[in-house]
This record gives C-alpha cells, structure tokens and sequence, in this order.
C-alpha cells in the first residue's frame, strides 16, 4: 500500500482539529449526560466509518476491509478499556463534570503511545518476519487468561502504580476543580485528579499491549493500523460517559473479547499455512461481539443503569471555599504579606496509604 504524504498529513490534520473541537466544546467542566454521549459517539463512529468507506474507493475492497476489520477490533477491545475507566473514576470519587479532562488527555496519551507501539510493531515485523509467531501466541495465551480471570476485577486502590505515585508525588485529599497542580502554603502538590489521569494512562498502555498485536493479524500496513487504532480511540471518551453505568450489563463482553483475541492469534499462527480471507475474518469477529453483546442484553433485560460498586482509594472530596480561596498562583509564588495568610496543607499521603 503506497500511502501519499500527504494522506498521513490530513489525517493528523483531521484528528488534531477534531481534538481541537472536542476541546472547545468541553471547555467548562460540566456533567455529560446520555443524550450528549450519543450524539457525540455518533459523530466519532460516523467519521470512522466515512474514512473506511474513503479508503475502500481510493484503495480497494482489500484495504477497506483490513480497516474495517482493524476498527471493529480496536473498537471492541476499547470496551473492556472503558469499564477498567469507569472502576478507576469511581474508586476515587471523581466529580462526573470533571471526568471528561481526564479522559482527554488520557486519549492523547494512548494516541502517541500507540503510535510508538505500532511503530515499533511494524519495523519488528519488517526485520523479523518470524515475530508474528511471537504475537499470534501471546495473543492466544492472553484471550485464555482472559477467559479464566473473567469474574476478577481490578482494585486500583491496591495498585502498584498508586502506591509509586503517593511515595513519589505530594498529593492533596481534594478537587480543586479540574485541576491536576495546586500551590498552596508556598508548595505545589497534586490533586487527586492527577493520580486518576496516571492510572489511566498506564491502563492506556496496558491494553495497547493487547490489541496492538490483534490489530497486526489482520494487516501489516502501518497506515491502516494506525488509522484503524485512531478513530476508534478517539470515540472513547463519548463511549465511557455512555456506558459507564452499565457495565453490569454487559456480563458475556469479556468472553467475547476474549474469544476474539485467540481467534487472530490462531489466525496469525496459520499465516503460511491457511490463508484465511480479510472478509471472513471479519465476518467472525462481528459475530463474536454481536453474540456476546446480544447474550449480555437478553440475561440482564429489566436491568437499568446503576453506579459501580467499587472499594475506595482513600476518601477524597470537594475543596472546601476557604481552601480554594487559599490556593496561591501555580507558576509564581505570591509576595509575602499580600492575600490570606497560609495555613498547613493535608496532604494524602496520610490516608489510604
């Protein structure tokens, strides 16, 4: 596949001004409800879909199907990445107005680390032909683990990450708004908002681990992959505010995802044995994650949305006026004797730790 600069050029282009509108339209903190998340979901999958449809007539069927196919699967996986966010955001008693920023950066980081992932994949690839054993088994090894750790859920109050952050990193036991940084009392210390958007990024990584070797099953062009990954991305965070309190209705997805993993791991392990066609592989996939969904909806009908039960990370809360009003400048020190004197800060070290 012979992709033009300045193809690569407009779609960066595209998904920088699409950020750029997100951006602008979420710019107050505010609660997204299920109507906005709908319409917005519309508008990522949409455009999604057009530039499939647009590679399919530049390109070929082919193209437009390893797309297709790249897409459903990332789109899929990103599912299971969105509970793991809904877990981490109640564990913390994050504010529902104050999740999308979050989220925002949390996209652009898995935006550029899965571009280094897939970078890295395809020059693997280019100089090791045998790595795609390599994938198809770890893919296969990981949609077993999968299926047999289908019931456990993650405790990001006991997580590694969490505790490297509170040794590392002062942090404050409240919200200052969207804040991730604060001053006060002449010292800079993190809000608890700042660990939340760490524990995302890290999940951000983990799961690339996993569908990027799926992705590189149904093709090996990096243009694709990285398309295929980027569009499907960056729907997520509608995606989250959408199905955040469902999760307990979605109780076959896992399998479902799990399945998927092993099928193009086996795919991929017959690469020069069986040449199995892009159309039926997506074919398979499509009727893997329509069943386990349908499965889900029709063993919890009657079922409605509901908040996560989760064990807390330490008892966070809202900034009280008085603490706001005592929060200095981030990038300057104020002088001395102007403002309200400066009172000791608490820090949450000191809890859940």
């Amino acid at each position: 596949m012979d992709v033009p600069l300045w193809l690569w050029f407009a779609v960066l282009g595209t998904i920088l001004a699409m950020l750029v509108v997100d951006l602008v339209a979420h710019r107050r903190a505010h609660i997204i409800g299920v109507r906005e998340a709908l319409a917005w979901s519309a508008v990522w999958i949409a455009l999604g879909v057009a530039f499939g449809v647009y590679l399919w007539n530049a390109f070929g069927a082919e193209i437009g199907q390893q797309y297709f196919a790249g897409y459903l699967i990332e789109k899929s996986l990103a599912v299971d990445n969105v509970f793991v966010w809904a877990i981490i955001f109640a564990s913390f008693a994050v504010p529902r107005a104050y999740q999308h920023r979050v989220l925002f950066l949390g996209v652009l980081g898995a935006l550029v680390f899965r571009a280094i992932f897939i970078a890295a994949g395809a020059a693997l690839i280019e100089s090791f032909s045998w790595i795609l054993y390599v994938f198809a088994a770890f893919l296969i090894v990981t949609g077993i683990q999968m299926i047999r750790s289908r019931n456990e859920h993650i405790h990001p109050e006991k997580s590694r990450t969490l505790r490297l952050f509170r040794s590392v990193v002062p942090m404050t036991d409240a919200y200052h708004g969207q804040r991730f940084l604060i001053r006060r009392a002449g010292v800079v210390v993190a809000t608890p908002l700042l660990a939340v958007l760490v524990l995302v990024e890290v999940t951000d990584i983990i799961f690339a681990v996993d569908s990027i070797p799926a992705i590189f099953a149904v093709t090996t062009e990096p243009f694709i992959v990285f398309t295929a990954n980027a569009f499907a991305i960056l729907g997520l965070r509608a995606m989250y505010f959408l199905l955040a309190d469902l999760i307990h209705r979605f109780r076959y997805l896992k399998i479902g995802l799990a399945i998927v993993l092993v099928w193009v791991g086996v795919k991929m392990a017959l690469l020069d044995v069986l040449y199995i066609p892009t159309t039926v592989s997506l074919a398979v996939v499509a009727a893997i994650i329509a069943t386990a969904i349908g499965a889900s909806l029709y063993a919890t009908r009657g079922q409605g949305r509901r908040d996560i039960e989760v064990e807390r990370a330490g008892p966070f809360r809202l900034a009280t006026p008085e603490e706001l009003a005592e929060t200095e400048p981030l990038w300057r020190r104020r002088r001395k004797g102007v403002g309200q004197p400066n009172r000791p800060i608490s820090s949450g070290n000191s809890t859940g730790s």
